[in-house]
């Protein structure tokens, strides 16, 4: 297995394991009632499964993690991740469906500045909230860099949270992108929360790009639900917009194929009706004579049917050079112009097919880059 195969599997392996966390915190949040029953039902699993650490070893896992800190005695963190002898991450938490905020978890705002640990964690099982001291060195940021809510799993943050994990674990790694990270994450939040309830802030800004008056208070409260009527249609369209471009590909896959069948269908059925002339047999020669400035001449291909003798680039019924009415006492020949054909024009000799040998060396040129 090659480094690219084997990568992929242990993301998948990943993905899955964030997943069954996930089902059980779906499956469970309603009954849990404590913060002891959220770290039993979903922390732990999370710490073990997800992150990769040992929670029943003490040197990797430490539960009520203890110092001192200033003036503060015997202050406890609910979890301190140890990797090289070192402790890595912080873990406070919370019961489930609690909010967070920093003014809940003072204690490891404080710890982090007095250890070694450069993630700080505040989750309540369900919303994990990852920290760094990306602002100011050993202070943790008051804002998260990466914000994982199970029930609301955003994929593209998950090769972030891998780089977390004690076997992928890399400071230097997580340091350079989460700064990126934290912003950009933060920017599709409040962007988020702006199309769900615009802001004042908001619709003003956008207000000010069509309205040219005054934004008093009865202009925002005209303009308030004009622009979150904008906001969904836009959303709509942009949803509609990609349905209409997947669709149009699978529709034009199946008339293509639908052709195509119809082609050979009809290509059977004539098949026992089909004389190729002597005539159409030296417009062939012609046609590929012209041609052979442009491509070598076993690429122009003939194909007869009952009513016209079809000349393609590469026996490609979506290449078309020339059409041949033969069929009849008037002789015609149909040109193409991009795949698309013109209108037919009649012939009293074969060799007036040269008088269109440009437009014939025109439409090769461009079948060779379709």
């Amino acid at each position: 297995m090659g480094l690219k195969e084997k990568s992929k599997e242990i993301t998948m392996d990943f993905e899955m394991q964030v997943k069954q966390v996930a089902d059980k915190v779906r499956t469970l949040a309603d009954s849990i009632e404590t913060e002891e029953a959220t770290k039993n039902a979903f922390i732990m699993p999370f710490i073990g499964d997800v992150l990769g650490y040992d929670v029943f070893n003490p040197k990797e896992v430490i539960p009520e993690f203890t110092a001192d800190v200033g003036l503060k005695k015997s202050e406890k963190v609910d979890y301190a991740l140890v990797l090289d002898d070192q402790i890595q991450i912080l873990i406070e938490c919370k019961k489930v469906g609690a909010p967070l905020s920093l003014e809940n978890a003072s204690q490891l705002y404080r710890y982090f500045a007095c250890t070694k640990a450069r993630i700080g964690v505040l989750t309540n099982g369900q919303i994990w909230n990852f920290y760094m001291d990306i602002d100011e060195a050993n202070k943790m940021d008051s804002k998260p860099f990466l914000v994982l809510d199970l029930l609301d799993i955003d994929k593209n943050l998950l090769p972030e949270l891998q780089k977390l994990t004690k076997p992928s674990f890399d400071i230097s790694s997580i340091a350079s992108t989460a700064e990126e990270l934290k912003y950009v994450s933060a920017i599709k939040r409040a962007v988020s929360d702006e199309f769900k309830m615009p802001s004042d802030d908001f619709v003003r800004l956008l207000a000010s790009h069509v309205y040219d008056g005054r934004l008093t208070k009865s202009a925002m409260m005209k303009f308030n639900p004009l622009v979150e009527k904008a906001l969904k249609r836009f959303l709509n369209d942009q949803v509609n917009d990609r349905l209409t471009t997947a669709l149009g590909a699978d529709q034009k896959q199946a008339e293509d194929e639908a052709q195509a069948q119809t082609d050979t269908e009809e290509e059977v059925a004539e098949v026992s009706e089909i004389v190729t002339t002597t005539e159409e047999i030296t417009a062939y020669n012609i046609i590929q004579a012209i041609s052979c400035s442009e491509v070598s001449p076993e690429r122009v291909t003939l194909r007869d049917a009952k009513t016209y003798c079809a000349i393609f680039l590469d026996d490609n019924n979506r290449k078309p050079i020339v059409r041949l009415l033969f069929n009849h006492k008037q002789k015609y020949i149909m040109l193409f112009k991009n795949a698309e054909p013109l209108d037919k024009t009649p012939i009293e000799a074969l060799n007036e097919i040269y008088k269109y040998a440009g437009q014939i060396r025109e439409e090769v040129q461009y079948l060779l880059t379709k």
